[in-house]
């Protein structure tokens, strides 16, 4: 096994300031040490945050991001920056789960990734948000995302 490069990051291991817009949250890189071998890493955010952009609002989602490395992973706590930076960001459902995925995209350009964005009703309607990229690779084992769809009491 080989150490890990982490000679660019600039947030891990430091203390750092939350961004305040997801546009100006730093998402943040390492080389994948396991090349050559497809398999998914998953990020699950049980309490997303955003704001509605029309009474200001909180919007809560559970958020589960699958992805398949090419050359890179993402830094962990970049992207637990970038999730946060949502907190007092205005945006609609649709537009917090599919910018997260194109800005991750943009950043690894993973052989595969999918966001599943469980949203929690307003107005008794719950939004949920799905995208990816493509079909995943042959012969991947990708479990079920695991988030039961919202029922309210019944």
């Amino acid at each position: 096994m080989t150490m890990t490069d982490v000679s660019g990051l600039s947030q891990l291991g430091a203390q750092v300031e939350a961004p305040k817009t997801p546009e100006e949250a730093v998402l943040e890189k390492v080389p994948n040490g396991n090349q050559g071998t497809d398999y998914v890493v998953r990020f699950t955010a049980p309490e997303f945050t955003s704001l509605c952009p029309m009474t200001g609002q909180p919007d809560f989602a559970h958020i589960v991001i699958d992805y398949i490395p090419n050359g890179f992973l993402v830094e962990s706590k970049s992207l637990k920056l970038f999730l946060h930076s949502f907190r007092n960001h205005g945006a609609f459902h649709e537009d917090c789960s599919i910018y997260i995925a194109k800005r991750i995209v943009e950043l690894l350009k993973p052989k595969w990734l999918r966001i599943g964005a469980y949203w929690y009703p307003r107005g008794g309607i719950p939004i949920d948000v799905f995208w990816q990229t493509g079909e995943a690779p042959a012969g991947v084992w990708l479990p079920e995302q695991g988030v039961a769809t919202y029922r309210g009491r019944g």
